[in-house]
């Protein structure tokens, strides 16, 4: 069991290079299944989620080797199962676009309800849903979901609620469909439309992502052969963004796509934060006097749901009322009693967060309650008087690279130690 010790009261200072992104690298790497042939994925994170994806497509039959800890090399002709081990998929949620890619591949799948971070309930009925109007059947046993068909037909499809992994997911199962399915109503972000672009590289045909309506037009098999490179990651981005400034630091974040910051960007500036963007890095000022803010978290292009527990360390420090509405999960404020013990006023009403802003948060032993939250502690432990302790670090290797190397980097005094 290893903890993270951070002593905080040091603001953030330099400049730091983001990482692949992980909601786009956790779909690309079950979408090579689909692939007949070798392709290379480049800008991978070398977090946990990824290594466990690599055994799982290992385990299938896949040949899969690391180039460097940042590009991997997939051959995925040689696949010869459908079912993925439970000893592998229990640990992450987004295993279940494995569903999508063996049924294109195969149809047949064979998967275990995905683990993960526990925020709250996350059905899959849009995916259900979706595979069942391509023709597939789909039962649930002992924990296992069996999707299979005779053959998978194009069809149009209308999500009743805004969901990337739905979304993701028929985008797979329909690449290698017969005919054309349209999904109305789908998700908008990034990460969709980087799985769009991926599978078009590698000759599937999609067009519409970005968009709420998106066309995949079946192909026969998609040869490979091409070298994709995922985009940066917005979610670390707008982690270090509200670390410089909660820290009151200064801080250059490269490798970055401005646009895909823009919910948080203008947040940070009603804050009184200044914020000044170039073409591929934004940079980060902290201020002494930070001003309350109202937040309510949506889908792409709307506040991101994974930037509010590092943006409430930041609503603890301000002046006034603050309140965080979670339009997204269920539930998402477990965090909350983490950040009460370093002496936050939060108070948690259903999907709301009302926060009483104060000036110091003291440091105190913590745990991460999920990913996102483990980055949040992280900020919270930067900006406390003392010392912080967080506990249950395996929350954050599933979703950050080299996290306090890039802290220490920017002048952060945190370290990893087995407890």
């Amino acid at each position: 069991m290893e903890k993270l010790v951070v002593n905080g009261q040091k603001p953030l200072n330099g400049e730091i290079y983001i990482s692949g992104a992980k909601n786009a690298a956790v779909a690309i790497i079950p979408a090579a299944l689909l692939i007949d042939g070798p392709c290379r994925i480049e800008n991978v994170p070398d977090i946990k989620d990824i290594r466990t994806l690599k055994d799982i497509l290992a385990s299938l039959g896949a040949e899969v080797q690391y180039e460097d800890k940042n590009t991997i090399d997939i051959n995925s002709q040689s696949v010869n199962s459908y079912t993925a081990p439970y000893e592998l998929v229990k640990s992450m949620r987004a295993s279940y676009y494995l569903l999508g890619a063996l049924l294109g591949k195969f149809k047949r799948a064979e998967v275990s309800l995905p683990g993960g971070c526990d925020f709250g309930f996350r059905p899959i009925d849009q995916h259900i849903k979706g595979f069942e109007a391509m023709g597939a059947k789909v039962e649930i046993e002992h924990g296992v979901i069996k999707v299979y068909a005779e053959e998978l037909t194009g069809c149009q499809i209308y999500m009743d609620v805004v969901s990337v992994g739905a979304t993701i997911n028929l985008m797979l199962a329909a690449a290698r469909a017969k005919g054309t399915t349209i999904i109305e109503n789908a998700a908008k972000e990034p990460h969709v439309v980087d799985v769009a672009n991926f599978l078009n590289a590698m000759g599937a045909n999609i067009k519409g992502a970005g968009t709420d309506v998106i066309k995949i037009k079946g192909v026969d098999s998609l040869a490979g052969g091409a070298t994709y490179s995922i985009i940066p990651d917005m979610i670390e981005a707008g982690t270090f963004m509200v670390a410089a400034a909660a820290t009151k630091g200064d801080v250059a974040i490269r490798n970055i796509i401005p646009k895909h910051m823009e919910s948080l960007t203008a947040k940070l500036i009603e804050m009184n934060i200044k914020v000044i963007e170039g073409e591929d890095w934004i940079r980060v000022i902290g201020c002494d006097n930070l001003q309350k803010a109202n937040i309510k978290t949506l889908p792409y292009p709307g506040f991101p749901t994974d930037l509010h527990p590092p943006v409430a360390v930041l609503l603890c420090l301000a002046e006034g009322t603050s309140t965080i509405t979670e339009g997204v999960w269920d539930s998402r404020f477990q965090y909350a009693e983490e950040l009460k013990r370093m002496g936050a006023h939060i108070k948690v009403e259903g999907r709301m967060a009302v926060i009483e802003g104060t000036p110091q948060l003291s440091g105190a032993p913590v745990r991460a309650t999920d990913l996102r939250a483990g980055a949040a502690m992280v900020i919270a432990g930067l900006v406390a008087q003392g010392t912080t302790e967080i506990y249950d670090v395996k929350y954050i290797d599933r979703g950050y690279e080299d996290l306090e190397a890039k802290l220490k980097g920017l002048g952060a005094d945190i370290t990893r130690v087995d407890d």
